[in-house]
């Protein structure tokens, strides 16, 4: 399987007992970010923020899955993303830097082998 990194940095992934990098591909898609006033408190506007669509991604290719954010994880609705857990399982260093990843958060997991 094919893996192009679409976040702005390299992501480091354990796989057997290497660890893999992914280079940022320079592909960096978003979540378009939807805004609606809804009252004003005191003077200042209140605005209800809604994600949108998401831009930038390239089309789905066989054999091909593309490293994400969270968010745009969340935004799509497609079978071939990827986003790195970088919750409690992530491996981190004494700052709290993430070395690497041991895992994927996927959604709507179709055909994904």
């Amino acid at each position: 399987m094919k893996i192009i990194n679409c976040t702005p940095h390299d992501i480091n992934a354990k796989v057997g007992d290497e660890i893999v990098t992914y280079k940022a591909s320079g592909i960096l898609p978003r979540v378009e970010n939807c805004e609606k006033e809804v009252t004003v408190i005191n003077g200042v506007p209140c605005v209800v923020s809604e994600l949108g669509s998401v831009v930038g991604l390239p089309e789905p290719k066989t054999g091909t899955m593309y490293i994400v954010s969270r968010m745009v994880l969340d935004a799509s609705e497609r079978h071939d993303l990827l986003a790195p857990d970088s919750g409690k399982t992530a491996v981190r260093n004494e700052k709290g830097h993430i070395l690497y990843v041991i895992r994927w958060i996927v959604q709507n997991p179709v055909n994904l082998t």
